[in-house]
């Protein structure tokens, strides 16, 4: 006598049924694209100075393996990367992601902060010690007379259309007072 095919299911057992529902199916692309995601997340690694890969957490052998990709041109380079991917592929991958975008955002911060930062510099060299009063509002210990000299310095610079080193001064001593 032959079984029918729903008494096959019949000799299953019945853990194997529930393992089955649990395994998950992930598509040939799906991977494809998580190595593809894996493999630009060591180039950007890669191209980070050592500095700031010293604030990353990377096991020994995944450092190493970036160092070298740094060190290494064209077509070793992309199979250097593929390796890194791969070795990122057996890990967890969420810190090092976490402390990149921690990088980026920092450096998107100091950007944002040399902007505001020139366009002050700007502002004081044009309206003089209307402007000031803002300085000194947001950077209390600020030196009043060295900024004035600083600015009519700037201010004769831009009249005479020479190269604008009191602007540079001034902007730096704005950035100090703002990191310090």
């Amino acid at each position: 006598m032959t079984k029918q095919p729903d008494e096959w299911l019949d000799d299953v057992p019945d853990n194997q049924e529930e393992e089955d529902e649990e395994i998950i199916w992930v598509s040939k692309s799906e991977i494809k694209r998580d190595a593809e995601e894996l493999k630009r997340l060591g180039a950007e690694l890669v191209d980070l100075g050592k500095n700031a890969l010293d604030k990353i957490p990377l096991d020994e052998r995944l450092r190493a393996e970036i160092e070298l990709a740094g060190r290494i041109k064209k077509e070793g380079r992309r199979r250097q990367l593929q390796l890194i991917g791969k070795i990122m592929r057996s890990m967890d991958v969420e810190p090092i992601r976490q402390a990149l975008d921690k990088l980026k955002n920092r450096h998107n911060q100091q950007v944002a902060l040399f902007h505001k930062l020139e366009a002050l510099r700007d502002r004081m060299i044009e309206q003089g010690d209307d402007a000031m009063t803002d300085v000194i509002a947001l950077y209390p210990h600020a030196d009043r007379q060295q900024l004035r000299s600083m600015i009519r310095n700037a201010q004769k610079e831009k009249a005479a259309n020479k190269p604008p080193k009191s602007a540079r001064l001034i902007f730096q001593y704005l950035r100090e007072l703002a990191e310090g």
